[in-house]
């Protein structure tokens, strides 16, 4: 599904009313399909440099690979699309770009990023991330998450440690345990999901999330869906008046239609679901 005509973006991003800076980083590639939002940490705007390096390298290893990807469904290794790992290879590339970069400059040690990349294709979506960034899904009016949080309060709640009312509270919930420019190897999560006509996919930094409860996400983009840019802006200017203690970006992508076959089914099926 990388016709253009197939699928709608909107993004905002905005360094939030506490900071001064806005360390994430989104890219979006509408010819193919690509969106990829990053969530920078570190020292004086070390953050910002993580951010957009990852989102640089990411785009533009993505975008080489293009020629040599198979477009069968089923051409990658038996478990992940072609793309999938190609989207893992990507981040494993950023994540040492950042780590070399601050291995070598002083005023940028330490310094790390979130991911979260989507990947629409052959009527389906490929998601990779790593940190606290997160994916959420509106379909009929539902807003499902669909990646989980790489970060020491999620471990908590998981364990049985907290639960998911008082991890709202948590003083921890800003600790990621997975980041980008962290050490010589990263985890990255992955997972593909079959898109249906209609589809509202919000990515976001923590900015957005940590101000705003997913029931008001919701109601917003159900309200707002008909007009992207404005629901994106929206959802900004929420977190701010909810305090915008961080930097928040979000990027919408609507699924607008389908290519022949596949999604004629898979159309068919969901209705049938409903």
């Amino acid at each position: 599904m990388t016709d253009h005509g197939m699928l709608e973006f909107a993004s905002a991003t905005d360094p939030g009313v506490v900071r001064k800076f806005n360390e994430d980083s989104i890219a979006i590639d509408n010819e193919t399909g690509l969106a990829v939002l990053a969530d920078g940490m570190g020292g004086y705007m070390a953050g910002d440099v993580a951010s957009t390096m990852a989102t640089s390298v990411i785009m533009g290893e993505l975008k080489a690979s293009l020629p040599n990807l198979g477009s069968a469904r089923n051409s990658g290794d038996g478990k992940f699309s072609p793309q999938l790992l190609a989207a893992k290879r990507a981040a494993e590339k950023a994540n040492l770009a950042i780590l070399k970069v601050a291995q070598k400059n002083p005023q940028y040690q330490g310094m790390g990023t979130t991911l979260l990349l989507a990947w629409f294709h052959d009527d389906r979506v490929s998601i990779a991330h790593v940190g606290d960034s997160r994916l959420y899904r509106l379909r009929y009016d539902r807003l499902e998450q669909l990646t989980v949080d790489h970060s020491l309060l999620q471990d908590q709640v998981e364990a049985g440690v907290i639960d998911s009312e008082d991890a709202k509270n948590s003083h921890n919930r800003n600790l990621v345990t997975r980041a980008l420019g962290k050490g010589d190897t990263v985890e990255v999560g992955l997972h593909e999901d079959d898109v249906l006509k209609g589809d509202i996919y919000l990515l976001c930094s923590d900015g957005l999330n940590d101000m705003v409860e997913d029931a008001d996400i919701e109601l917003a983009l159900r309200e707002l869906k008909a007009n992207l840019p404005l629901a994106a802006k929206v959802l900004v200017e929420m977190a701010n008046d909810n305090g915008g203690h961080d930097n928040v970006s979000v990027i919408l992508a609507r699924v607008q239609g389908f290519h022949a076959g596949r999604g004629l089914l898979d159309g068919l099926f969901g209705w049938l679901r409903r």
